[in-house]
């Protein structure tokens, strides 16, 4: 076993669990999305990026994309929230909920194909 391919594989599915348990939830209801699970999605989320960065097949370079698709969904969707929050002092109106956790469901399809795509990659290479 490559201790490598687990770290890199537990990084991308930690990255969809916890942007799937942030998305999860009424869509305009802060009360079912928490700005550390947030948090936590994007960091997981940009050390899973740094990790495909030594990949060099042209799966790598789309597992690569779809990452960097998912850490601006979430940088996005952090900057709403912090912005709606902190600047403008509107806070958390069902409206800009709804925006944050939509940029949240970006980036859940992007963190669920880049899955896809090393489940593919790992049953291509055992053949």
């Amino acid at each position: 076993m490559n201790l490598e391919k687990v770290i890199f594989g537990f990084f991308i599915l930690l990255a969809l669990t916890l942007n799937f348990g942030f998305f999860l939830g009424d869509i305009d209801n802060p009360d079912h999305h928490d700005v550390y699970e947030l948090f936590a999605a994007l960091v997981v989320s940009l050390i899973a990026t740094v990790l495909k960065f030594g990949e060099r097949t042209q799966i790598g370079a789309v597992l690569l994309a779809s990452s960097l698709v998912a850490d601006l969904q979430l940088l996005v969707a952090a900057i709403v929230w912090a912005v709606a929050v902190h600047v403008m002092e509107v806070g958390l109106t069902p409206a800009v909920m709804a925006s944050i956790v939509s940029f949240s469901g970006g980036a859940l399809l992007a963190n669920l194909l880049s899955t896809v795509l090393l489940t593919v990659e790992t049953i291509t290479l055992q053949r």
